[in-house]
């Protein structure tokens, strides 16, 4: 089976993932911390940015793979798809760059949730229709 939206999304987020983990581990380095945060906030803000994107992406992309596997139209999905691509990339900025608006976070974090919505509503339509 074939799910282009879903491996495309998840490309994506493989790639977020990895880079969230790589700003971690040059902190880590930067700063010579090898077990948890040791009380560096730049530390600990990086920790759980990537933390939440280990939290948020898996369930969407479940969501969307089953959609998808499902029958649901591909152009909602590649729509919603967008819509989680770009909220969870404006919530890493946040994280990964000094000195970002912690609006960027806020707006990031809706349309993960609206997206991560509409993948439940998509799911439950096409089973249910």
């Amino acid at each position: 089976m074939i799910l282009p939206i879903t491996s495309m999304t998840a490309i994506f987020a493989g790639l977020l993932i990895l880079l969230l983990t790589m700003k971690v581990v040059q902190i880590r380095r930067r700063d010579g911390v090898v077990l948890g945060d040791n009380d560096n906030r730049t530390l600990a803000k990086a920790i759980r940015g990537h933390a939440n994107a280990v939290e948020q992406l898996p369930i969407a992309l479940i969501l969307m793979g089953l959609s998808e596997a499902q029958g649901a139209a591909l152009s909602v999905l590649a729509t919603v798809a967008l819509v989680l691509i770009i909220g969870r990339t404006m919530h890493a900025v946040y994280f990964a760059v000094h000195g970002t608006h912690w609006r960027l976070r806020m707006y990031g974090m809706m349309l993960t949730l609206i997206a991560q919505i509409a993948l439940v509503v998509i799911l439950t339509a096409t089973l249910l229709g």
